[in-house]
């Protein structure tokens, strides 16, 4: 198995749990860590990724499952143009599976494998500031649809949906005064990787939520029309607002303080 973003967050939850169940496990991640079984590759560069695949499964003897979960979660404005920070997102979150997966697709085709991508309960629940992230998971989504379609016949395709974790990923929102924590539940992260276990060894499944919560949402907001699931979200935003949860940030000051003073 090859999981990227394997350094830290789920995707060493993940690894670690996996290995537990006897899986072999190789990861990707920017710098190196022979002892923890990472090769170093920069998701981003077209030369390294195929490389850095070519090695992983020359490790591992061949490939059966490939996790796409590395990921970077940037806020932006969707009212400016993207800067470099929102680039290596779309990079990161959306380009960097497809390059991964493609450098990987004859060996998973060959063991009639599956692939897995971690994409976000953000590809259902838009949330402003944060466009890149949202464009790029739902793009995730679309890209695991496309790869269905065109590869079925010999590997199946899982798109997993975490809610929102404690992990490194929300450090830079954090510190923007955009944190999710206290806005919405927070799920443990042992559950998550229990989920892409679940994804990997279990009955094949188009898609996963991380909770029973996550779930109910998800098949909620699916079946509502957009504006309403639009209206609904603003009045949750609004009352964050009016208790001063964005008093704090700099990119979101002055959008809250207009969300405030709406009827």
């Amino acid at each position: 198995m090859l999981i990227t973003g394997a350094a830290g967050g789920i995707g060493a939850a993940s690894a670690a749990l996996l290995r537990a169940r006897g899986a072999q496990v190789v990861g990707l991640d920017l710098v190196a860590d022979p002892a923890a079984g990472i090769i170093g590759c920069d998701l981003r560069d077209p030369e390294a990724v195929p490389r850095g695949v070519a090695a992983a499964i020359a490790q591992l003897g061949g490939l059966d499952v490939l996790v796409n979960n590395a990921g970077l979660g940037d806020p932006q404005s969707a009212g400016e143009p993207p800067d470099a920070a929102a680039l290596a997102v779309l990079d990161v979150n959306l380009l960097a599976p497809w390059r991964v997966t493609a450098a990987a697709l004859p060996a998973l085709r060959a063991s009639r494998g599956r692939v897995v991508n971690v994409a976000s309960g953000l590809a259902h629940v838009t949330l402003p500031f944060a466009p890149a992230y949202i464009i790029s998971k739902r793009g995730l989504v679309a890209y695991a649809d496309s790869l269905r379609l065109e590869h079925g016949d010999a590997i199946t395709v899982t798109t997993v949906y975490p809610g929102y974790v404690r992990t490194p990923i929300h450090d830079v929102s954090r510190a923007a005064g955009m944190a999710l924590e206290g806005t919405v539940p927070a799920e443990p992260l042992a559950a998550v990787a229990r989920t892409i276990a679940r994804s990997v060894l279990g009955p094949p499944a188009r898609d996963l939520a991380t909770s029973r919560g996550g779930a109910l949402l998800f098949a909620v907001v699916r079946r509502l029309p957009r504006r309403l699931v639009d209206r609904a979200t603003l009045a949750v935003l609004r009352r964050l607002a009016r208790r001063g949860h964005f008093d704090g940030s700099a990119l979101a000051g002055p959008w809250a303080a207009r969300l405030r003073d709406r009827r």
